[in-house]
């Protein structure tokens, strides 16, 4: 609850104050003056000091060198401009004339409390989602990654980023950059998987003109566009040898020269790379350079995949879907609860991205002005994934039983589960829908239809028993 002091000498005005605010649900302390308000409370214990002008002993404005950074909203019965102009002058947040009307106080109360709340949320620190720009979550292994994404920055360190595809490695880098003393200067990036093999040195180092066929002009390359700022290198696993070469003399000697050309040109670049492949296995294998593995791998970020976020999932979910709902110009949607069951037990393979593109898809297919229902989702219910921290007998049931679906026979420790699964279906399938039994045994419609044919359990068409 919001504490407020009340520094007010008249004990009518100061009640009837306190009141007000207290029906308003702020706990409020008083006192009659500046002495006995300094003597008997902390000042910085509040989070705003309600002041009347004129005290005994000393002004109301003294109040606002010793309060600090809390705001003073100052009460003055002389209601000229020239009073009012001089408090803000000395540092009060705002003023109020008395008689003051009682909703003018709350209004007052309110805007300088909801403006002091603003101004601290700027100025701490954010080490959540904000750290990354683009990149939602709050669980406690992105925490990690936005601390360590803080310490590295500022530095001019080589930084490999490692991740499953989708995760976001790119927005990563981009946040490296910002907030590394290059910001002010390019970043340039380059998905090595993109550029053909033929054309990757030329594209990366630059050419001379005639150096071969083709090469018309000379043309600078994106190592030397880079210079000065950071050049983030994605798939760096794909970059084939030779180039690799090239790349290991730009980080060695901080130099780069194009093809065709016997001069080298000095650049300052800071290399950050990126990969979802194991680069010491494919060093080991003679795919690519130990030499510069070494040499890249001197920060590794490690991106989690979505998967293992958490209720970070549900965030970016409802997120997304705010985005898209705005961006093709939709009324305001929700998640149905057998959404929300889909997004949160299913282990999105393909990370953020496909997470972008199903609620994408869910918002441009959707007819109902209400909620977004799972089937728009359009994902494989039947991948699901273990929550550790869930102790329901259902959900670790129907997990199981989901995870065992690829054999053709379940093995024999998990006959028991079978059996449970079966007695639970035949005892409440008379009282509860399907939808019903599919989320007390923590598994999808779908996979709970594909059981019943699997176990021989047919639907029951009672008049008890709801549609599928």
């Amino acid at each position: 609850m919001t504490k407020i002091l009340v520094v007010e000498d008249e004990a009518i005005i100061r009640t009837a104050l306190r009141k007000l605010l207290e029906r308003n649900k702020y706990e409020v302390s008083e006192a009659p003056s500046v002495r006995e308000a300094t003597s008997k409370f902390q000042l910085t214990d509040f989070e705003l000091i309600i002041s009347d002008l004129r005290l005994p002993g000393a002004p109301g404005t003294d109040l606002i060198k010793l309060a600090g950074d809390i705001p003073v909203l100052i009460m003055t019965s002389y209601a000229s401009l020239r009073s009012a102009v001089d408090s803000m002058r000395m540092g009060a947040v705002d003023y109020i004339a008395k008689p003051f009307d009682h909703d003018e106080m709350v209004t007052a109360v309110k805007r300088v409390i909801g403006k002091s709340s603003a101004a601290k949320r700027d100025l701490v620190p954010n080490n959540d989602s904000s750290k990354v720009t683009g990149m939602i979550g709050s669980s406690d292994v992105m925490k990690k990654l936005y601390s360590r994404i803080a310490k590295v920055a500022p530095t001019d360190a080589t930084v490999l980023i490692h991740g499953e595809t989708g995760t976001g490695k790119e927005l990563v880098a981009r946040s490296l950059h910002e907030q590394s003393r290059r910001h002010k200067e390019l970043m340039i990036s380059v998905n090595c998987a993109a550029i053909p093999e033929t054309l990757i040195e030329s594209e990366l180092f630059g050419h001379e003109k005639g150096a071969f066929t083709g090469a018309a002009s000379t043309r600078e390359g994106l190592v030397a566009a880079a210079d000065g700022g950071t050049l983030f290198l994605d798939e760096i696993g794909e970059l084939p040898l030779e180039a690799q070469a090239r790349l290991l003399r730009v980080l060695q000697e901080g130099e780069v020269r194009p093809l065709g050309s016997v001069e080298s040109r000095k650049v300052d670049v800071r290399l950050v790379a990126a990969t979802h492949r194991d680069l010491r296995t494919l060093a080991q294998e003679g795919k690519f350079r130990e030499d510069l593995y070494f040499r890249i791998h001197v920060i590794q970020l490690e991106l989690p995949p979505l998967r293992e976020r958490g209720r970070d999932i549900l965030q970016l979910a409802e997120a997304l879907l705010t985005r898209y709902c705005h961006q093709f110009n939709k009324p305001t949607l929700k998640l149905s609860p057998e959404a929300i069951q889909a997004i949160t037990t299913y282990t999105w393979p393909g990370n953020v991205r496909e997470l972008e593109n199903a609620m994408q898809r869910a918002v441009i297919l959707c007819e109902d002005e209400r909620e977004i229902s799972h089937d728009l989702l359009a994902i494989d219910l039947d991948l699901v994934r273990l929550d550790e921290e869930d102790d329901n007998p259902y959900m670790q049931v129907g997990n199981s039983l989901s995870r065992s679906r690829p054999t053709h026979q379940d093995p024999p420790e998990d006959l028991s589960l079978e059996d449970y699964f079966q007695r639970f279906v035949l005892e409440h399938q008379d009282t509860m829908s399907e939808t019903e039994l599919a989320k007390k045994l923590g598994v999808s419609r779908k996979c709970l239809w594909e059981r019943r044919q699997r176990f021989g359990i047919p639907r029951r068409k009672s008049g008890t028993t709801a549609a599928k």
